[in-house]
């Protein structure tokens, strides 16, 4: 019997990605208590997505899911940038990123009862000089108030990135090229590709 996959997030853009690649899943919200400071953004990602994908998976306690977890960080000159707590916040982290470059880190894990894979992946963004009434008015739209570093890219926030180096997918929350690897190695594939 092939094994379910289950998805240790909320997070509407990863749900999307997901199925846009052809994937079937569950989303399930994951109530792990997560890592916070202290750690490299790199190991910071890839524990919360371990911590997701485990809580959900040991809540479970069946054999027959494989559970997926990822958590996104913006990082700039080495500082994480995480969920703003409110629009002081977002306006403080957006006019850091004006006319600079950052990281996007996503780490992901990928868990059932046989084994517990970890990764990472790192992409770059450059964004626009952007003046205070633009920041302002990205602000207003609410956007940015529950995304990692105050932005998504995939929104209205787009038209303020300059360049990206890396992958797309990673920014918005998911690298589904490193994950749709690690899946396929437990057997899991988009529907499109199960009889190839």
């Amino acid at each position: 019997m092939s094994k379910k996959l289950i998805l240790a997030s909320a997070s509407p853009r990863r749900k999307e990605i997901l199925s846009t690649a052809g994937y079937r899943f569950e989303a399930m919200i994951s109530y792990a208590d997560e890592a916070s400071g202290g750690l490299p953004a790199e190991e910071l990602v890839a524990e919360n997505a371990k911590l997701k994908a485990l809580e959900i998976l040991n809540r479970k306690g069946n054999e027959d899911s494989i559970v997926l977890g990822a958590d996104t960080v913006v990082c700039l000159n080495g500082k994480i940038l995480g969920k703003p707590t409110d629009e002081a916040d977002a306006f403080a982290m957006l006019k850091s990123l004006s006319s600079s470059i950052h990281e996007v880190l996503t780490g992901y894990c990928v868990a059932d009862s046989e084994s517990v894979i970890v990764g990472y992946c790192t992409s770059e963004v450059k964004f626009k000089p952007l003046s205070d009434g633009e920041i302002n008015a990205y602000i207003a739209t609410k956007e940015p108030l529950d995304k990692a570093g105050a932005y998504g890219i995939q929104e209205r926030a787009g038209i303020f990135v300059e360049w990206i180096k890396g992958d797309y997918f990673n920014i918005m929350g998911l690298p589904i090229s490193a994950v749709s690897d690690e899946l396929k190695k437990k057997g899991i594939f988009p529907e499109w590709l199960k009889d190839v």
